[in-house]
């Protein structure tokens, strides 16, 4: 099986870079994040007529998630459990062959020390309250999306620049920690070591072109998945077709 994860920074904006990496990939699960779309208007027709099924959860011009998969996603779940009707778009979950999937994004949080940015690690930790309550690490579970973190040195184009800004500061990088710490592995760290592979770049100054990144779309996995991870990878491709998402696909393959 293999499952991918992009924030495609709007659906609309990009269906035919969306309609596009999915016939070359071809992944069995595509997990979206910021389709930026109410699900009334979610393009699903045109993704349907790639095989694909579609399961969304969106709000108007802000966040939204959904998970695209070749085969129907069992018990699909749209938020927290204790959130309103009101409540941010930023989690689904469904099942798919065996694999419990969390698709996750996690507010960006502005700046240090605002009010968005404690809103940010407040929801890190719902999240971790969420899994320690509803799943046990001995499942097969994948957790993945924009977590708009970057967990290390490595994972940064310049860490001393970056030290201590949203995307990598302190708090954030511990509140990521204690979400690993439940049980999950790193899909991409278990086959690459080195750095240098980021996800998202700015729009701005040339920092694709310098590679000028962060590494902050993952694919976390509980141990039990990580036995069956046979390989994960970055694909940078979507990043210079036209009008492209400031961020890249994700994907990891698993065996049967």
């Amino acid at each position: 099986m293999r499952i991918a994860t992009w924030n495609v920074n709007s659906i609309i904006a990009r269906l035919s870079h969306v309609l596009r990496w999915l016939d070359e990939a071809r992944p069995d699960v595509l997990c979206l994040q910021e389709t930026k779309c109410v699900d009334e208007r979610f393009p699903r027709e045109r993704l349907i007529e790639l095989g694909y099924y579609v399961e969304t959860f969106g709000e108007r011009a802000y966040n939204g998630v959904a998970i695209i998969s070749r085969s129907p996603c069992d018990d699909v779940q749209r938020g927290f459990p204790e959130d309103e009707s009101s409540g941010h778009a930023r989690l689904i979950a469904g099942t798919l062959g065996g694999i419990r999937i969390i698709n996750v994004y996690v507010p960006n949080g502005q700046a240090v020390g605002s009010e968005k940015y404690r809103f940010k690690l407040d929801w890190m930790q719902r999240l971790r309250r969420f899994l320690d309550e509803h799943h046990r690490p001995d499942e097969n579970l994948l957790l993945c999306g924009d977590f708009n973190v970057a967990p290390e040195d490595r994972d940064v184009h310049d860490p001393n620049l970056w030290r201590g800004r949203i995307l990598f500061s302190e708090p954030e990088r511990e509140a990521l920690a204690k979400l690993r710490e439940w049980g999950l592995v790193d899909a991409f760290r278990l086959h690459v070591q080195d750095g240098g592979h980021f996800t998202w770049w700015d729009y701005r100054a040339g920092a694709f072109r310098r590679n000028a990144g962060l590494r902050i779309d993952h694919i976390w996995i509980s141990r039990p998945l990580a036995e069956r991870c046979t390989a994960a990878w970055i694909d940078r491709a979507p990043r210079s077709w036209e009008r492209p998402s400031d961020h890249v696909p994700v994907i990891a393959e698993f065996r049967d």
